[in-house]
């Protein structure tokens, strides 16, 4: 297994190193870094893609009235910080009873950076999956009018196609889009055992560095039905796919993987 068709360099054979193409954790206390502390394992971090808000100039061409919806959809903290930027640009008041449903607990309690959180207003999926979210938006979709804040390129087509089967009334906010970031520092003649993927866009960013990348038995991670199609789609093979009852995280997937393929480190 090499990357981009590179030899392993000899200080790279021996160890065991995962890839997780998101910005490394700020707090040390993420339990990312248990699996270094349980197992014989490096973990690297550097993000696939990059973020880029879209203009509230822009953004007025979409003709969407954010204070006309009773309920905004939020599947990242990204679409959150973005909403709320929005609003502020466009000098938009958000409702003290406007609703908010979003994909996990994580997601959720983020929202306690720009509102008074109360749980009467917030609503989130049990375990991370789509169909938790389905759930609790169900049992509000005839009296709400919802907003989906996602990336131009990104939205999740398994929420659009529910709602749309569901008859809810929802309009798509476009606020912010992804685009590739430069991954070479990272991939060029470097080894890895895993490579975790968080979303459609950072596969596109790993064949817009390496168009004729070759897997070669390196273990591929998804997040999200979307991402799991994406590396499908790009002739991968998926190993690691969460979320899933048993495997709630990407690090939970992980501990499992590495369970059955490491000794775990003796204290």
């Amino acid at each position: 297994m090499s990357m981009n068709g590179a030899k392993q360099s000899a200080n790279t054979k021996t160890k065991n190193r995962i890839l997780i193409s998101q910005p490394r954790p700020e707090s040390e206390k993420s339990p990312y870094f248990d699996l270094e502390r349980k197992y014989p394992v490096e973990l690297v971090f550097h993000p696939f893609i990059v973020l880029e808000g879209i203009p509230a100039r822009e953004f007025r061409k979409q003709k969407i009235d954010i204070s006309y919806y009773t309920a905004v959809i939020f599947t990242s903290r990204n679409a959150i910080d973005h909403f709320f930027r929005m609003s502020e640009e466009m000098k938009i008041s958000i409702g003290q009873d406007t609703k908010y449903f979003c994909i996990t607990e994580a997601v959720a309690l983020y929202l306690q950076k720009f509102i008074l959180y109360r749980k009467r207003k917030v609503f989130y999926g049990a375990d991370g999956t789509n169909k938790s979210l389905f759930d609790v938006i169900n049992k509000h979709k005839e009296s709400e009018k919802f907003l989906y804040v996602c990336s131009e390129n990104q939205q999740d087509n398994e929420i659009v196609s529910w709602l749309k089967n569901n008859k809810c009334e929802f309009t798509l906010g476009f606020m912010y889009r992804t685009i590739s970031n430069d991954i070479k520092s990272v991939l060029d003649n470097q080894h890895y055992q895993v490579i975790c993927f968080f979303t459609p866009s950072g596969v596109k960013s790993l064949l817009d560095n390496y168009p004729s990348f070759k897997q070669n038995g390196t273990v591929m991670g998804a997040f999200g039905n979307n991402t799991s199609k994406a590396v499908e789609d790009a002739g991968f093979t998926l190993d690691i796919k969460v979320p899933s009852p048993k495997q709630p995280s990407m690090v939970a997937a992980l501990d499992q993987f590495l369970a059955s393929s490491l000794k775990p480190v003796k204290k």
